[in-house]
């Protein structure tokens, strides 16, 4: 059976299952006056649950989410199309896209793509590049410069392969450093120094999905424990220094180190390119200072909305603050400042700048996506009750399988990341389901640390 069939069964039998199973409950709810005959059941966990298995299934979360958010409706309305339909705009998309927290979070990722955009076409990144050739003389040091560069650059795991593949790939390329060890130090610095850096778009859409709990704080809290993000970046220090290599990739530094073959397999990507010269005059400090700049105004901002300049000190500004608003805020006074010193120093015209805006906010729309389905789906699921059924599940005959709940989700979210190709869609669908079953605190910064990782 092809996967179009299997899933088209899959609705099928949802849809007719759904079907009978809701007059069953119809008549007590209409008798007791809730809205939906499901609440507070089982079925308060179909559409997240429909969005998991479809993710796993197709590949693909933007039409699983979806999927999720229509069945979620429909359940609401106890099928009532019309209901189902309206219920989707005004308790879903527009209820999320107006929450003030969340067009917070948005905002900050698009002004972080706009700084992206800015700091690539000023030159700033090319420009370590070279600094970089000038000063590495052995592949050690070549793949010490890929890491540091990579941690560097901990605003967005986007940019950062974007970044650090192209200004470091004709310094690897010299040294004879196989491409596949480039990829794989790239990819392993990008979204795990992401993880634990609370100034990063990954801090962002990690607190925007969390409801009824500071997110900002339980990020933070759950660095510690995210056991994947800092094991890997000790793993990449570790072989980097004694030169180990195993499995497939010691083939690929074989190769690469005797026989000059940087790729071993026949696709060579970027071949063309190895000679390129960077387009633009931009010095280090174009990359360096705008980064900067944006980390001390984000803590600004959110120290800010913390009520530091009322007297809180900075440990109690922190835990009260509204990551939102200051994120907001501070990266929006970057991208100022950015722009401002980009035009000062001559490195970009004024019409470059602006067009960076809507090219900034393109690079973004992946990552609004997923988050406004994911806050939608969230708010749907709210609407059926399935937060008091976790709760109450959990409180009940399943409070014994609490403790196993991190190892669960990990393991979940590792199927669902490998199939679908995305990250921000795997948290986006688990974290609150996470949330909504009202763990402990200790357990609650666990599970969050194992679906990140």
């Amino acid at each position: 059976m092809n996967r179009r069939r299997l899933i088209t069964l899959l609705l099928v039998v949802a849809a007719i299952a759904v079907t009978f199973v809701v007059p069953v409950f119809a008549e007590d709810a209409a008798s007791e006056g809730d809205q939906s005959a499901v609440y507070g059941t089982f079925w308060s966990l179909v559409p997240p649950l429909v969005a998991i298995v479809l993710s796993l299934i197709t590949k693909e979360v933007y039409s699983s989410l979806f999927i999720g958010i229509v069945i979620g409706a429909l359940l609401y309305a106890n099928f009532n199309l019309l209901t189902a339909y309206t219920t989707m705009f005004t308790d879903g998309f527009i209820a999320a896209l107006a929450d003030s927290w969340n067009v917070g979070i948005l905002i900050f990722l698009v002004v972080l793509g706009t700084m992206v955009c800015l700091m690539n076409r000023a030159g700033g990144s090319a420009a370590y590049g070279e600094w970089a050739r000038q000063r590495i003389r052995s592949r050690k040091g070549a793949l010490l410069a890929t890491f540091g560069l990579g941690v560097l650059i901990f605003v967005d795991d986007y940019f950062n392969c974007l970044t650090v593949g192209n200004v470091m790939r004709p310094i690897t390329d010299k040294h004879r450093i196989s491409r596949a060890k480039l990829a794989y130090i790239v990819d392993a610095t990008a979204a795990p120094i992401c993880m634990i850096a609370p100034i990063s778009s990954w801090a962002a859409a990690v607190t925007g999905v969390i409801e009824g709990y500071n997110g900002f704080e339980l990020f933070i809290r759950a660095i510690p424990y995210n056991l994947y993000s800092l094991l890997t970046l000790g793993m990449i220090v570790f072989i980097t220094l004694l030169g180990i290599e195993y499995g497939p990739m010691r083939k690929h530094e074989e190769n690469a180190i005797l026989r000059g073959d940087l790729y071993t397999t026949p696709d060579r990507p970027f071949e063309g390119q190895d000679g390129e010269v960077p387009v633009g005059k931009g010095k280090v400090r174009d990359l360096v200072i705008p980064v900067l700049v944006l980390i001390v105004l984000c803590i600004l901002g959110m120290l800010y909305t913390g009520g530091i300049l009322e007297g809180e000190n900075i440990i109690n500004a922190f835990a009260n603050c509204d990551a939102s608003l200051g994120l907001a805020l501070g990266s929006t006074l970057a991208l100022l400042f950015s722009v401002v010193y980009f035009l000062l120093r001559k490195v970009l015209t004024f019409e470059e700048c602006m067009d960076c805006f809507p090219n900034g906010f393109k690079a973004m729309v992946p990552a609004i996506l997923i988050l406004t389905f994911a806050w939608t789906l969230s708010g749907i699921t709210n609407l059926l009750g399935a937060r008091e059924y976790v709760s109450g599940l959990f409180a009940g005959s399943a409070a014994g399988f609490k403790v196993f709940l991190p190892a669960l989700v990990f393991v979940v979210a590792v199927g669902m990341s490998f199939s679908t190709g995305t990250s921000w869609g795997t948290f986006g669908i688990l974290l609150p389901i996470v949330v909504a079953i009202g763990l402990e605190p200790e357990l609650l910064i666990i599970s969050i640390s194992a679906c990140l990782a």
